[in-house]
């Protein structure tokens, strides 16, 4: 049988090539609509899950543990203001305090009732308590909340160390506490505002089941999972406008202390205070029975101004400031005292503690590395200066006639039998006396022989003469 020609086998391959090229751009295409059919699901998902995100919102959760300070009110009112920027849903603060500054909560009491996002105060965990000052900041909240096993009250006024205060001074201050705590739980009912009072007057408390039987607090939860659920659709009232929160599936997000400022609600804890108030004015006594060691008196002023701080009696940008202050007195005065260093050191540390407090404001981040760098090198500088001085004092003198003496001079007229002859020093001719008398005649020394002056009077040199190997200091 004849093979097909060349000719003929390619135009077969061709056509059955054109019979397949419809069903292969069919598949083509119905695997491009299933692929772009997926993409499209895909977006939509993602689309979804956006809005679902979006919708879901976000709390800010703080956790406090201490004395009611200027560390908890800043600590709050950063957090105000980023849940505002972010639009955030809630702020929840889970508080335990002692109590604390009068002045100090009555300041966090009105940036609460101002503020334009919820806060809710949550006394937690079991156990805790919100005492005193903490009792106030608790009324003060949108939502108000205890963790089973936890107490409130016991609000009445006392001292800075927990003593009592003057009959007249303590009516006073009962009074107009009775007053405030009576509107914060106005909004309460009458119940709430009765144990409020005696809260004041007689220090009266109660644990959390008591608290939500008087309409004190608005829940009892478990933990804030456990109160956000409990929260969704309360209706509370935002700077007199209704608002119903929507927290049932809103995100967590957990906003510690900054370094600085646990460090600085260290130091507010009232016995660190009471400590740091001591400390500085023991300081201050010994450099006054003592002056000139400076470093009790610098220890002491730093250690005031932090204790004043810590109490409440400074703002940060006042306390901030003297110790800035401090620090350029310190370092300047490091430059004309022999103190080795020690006024460098408080004046970098002062430096560092008055800038931080400086920073430390809502909006702005404390640049830790700037600061130290400056303080650092500001205090070695001030090291620098002060050790160039010290040794320049240290130096003998070398000018004007005190420093000649010591100094060689050059023989020009030989000494006589009285020892009497004239030398050349700094470029001056000067009168010379021999110092030892057995050093003149033939012994004296000739010209341009060295001598060293060991005395100057009036116009006349005291002179020795220069041993052969000695040289100058």
């Amino acid at each position: 049988m004849k093979k097909p020609s060349m000719f003929r086998r390619r135009q077969r391959g061709v056509q059955r090539a054109g019979r397949a090229l419809p069903i292969t751009l069919y598949r083509a295409f119905y695997l491009s609509c299933l692929l772009l059919g997926i993409l499209l699901t895909a977006a939509d998902g993602v689309k979804a899950a956006a809005g679902a995100q979006a919708e879901r919102g976000q709390v800010l959760v703080l956790t406090f543990s201490g004395a009611v300070t200027p560390v908890l009110r800043q600590y709050l009112s950063d957090a105000i203001e980023e849940a505002q920027a972010d639009g955030a849903e809630a702020v929840i603060l889970r508080l335990d305090t002692p109590g604390g500054s009068v002045d100090v909560t009555k300041k966090i009491v009105q940036e609460m009732l101002a503020s334009p996002v919820p806060v809710v105060v949550y006394v937690s965990p079991s156990a805790a308590q919100a005492g005193s000052a903490g009792t106030f900041i608790t009324l003060a909240g949108h939502v108000a909340a205890m963790a089973p096993g936890s107490s409130i009250g016991a609000a009445s006024p006392v001292g800075g160390q927990g003593e009592e205060i003057g009959e007249t001074m303590q009516e006073k201050v009962v009074n107009i506490l009775s007053a405030d705590i009576e509107n914060l739980a106005a909004r309460r009912g009458d119940e709430a505002v009765e144990w409020a009072v005696a809260a004041v007057e007689e220090a009266a408390a109660a644990t959390a089941t008591r608290a939500l039987e008087l309409g004190v607090i608005d829940f009892i939860a478990l933990d804030v999972t456990d109160l956000l659920v409990q929260m969704d659709g309360f209706v509370i009232t935002v700077q007199g406008e209704e608002r119903t929160l929507r927290t049932a599936d809103a995100r967590i997000v957990p906003r510690a202390l900054s370094p600085l400022q646990e460090f600085l609600n260290f130091i507010s804890n009232p016995t660190v205070a009471t400590i740091l108030l001591t400390l500085g004015s023991i300081g201050l006594i010994a450099e006054i029975y003592n002056p000139g060691t400076f470093i009790p008196g610098m220890i002491g002023l730093i250690s005031l101004l932090l204790g004043l701080y810590s109490l409440g009696q400074l703002e940060a940008n006042f306390a901030g400031l003297a110790l800035i202050g401090l620090a350029l007195i310190l370092l300047v005065a490091e430059a004309f005292t022999p103190a080795f260093g020690a006024l460098a050191l408080g004046g970098a540390v002062a430096f560092i503690f008055g800038s931080a407090l400086l920073f430390d404001a809502p909006g702005l981040a404390v640049p830790w590395a700037t600061i130290i760098s400056l303080g650092v090198g500001m205090g070695a500088f001030a090291f620098f200066i002060g050790g160039k001085v010290v040794q320049a004092q240290r130096r003998g003198t070398a000018t004007g006639s005190e420093g000649l003496i010591g100094s060689l001079a050059t023989v020009r007229t030989p000494f006589a039998e009285d020892g009497k002859g004239k030398v050349l020093i700094a470029g001056e001719i000067w009168n010379a006396q021999l110092r030892d008398a057995s050093s003149s005649g033939a012994d004296a020394p000739h010209a341009g022989d060295q001598v060293r002056v060991e005395e100057r009077e009036g116009y006349t040199l005291y002179v020795s003469p220069q041993e052969r190997g000695d040289g100058e200091n």
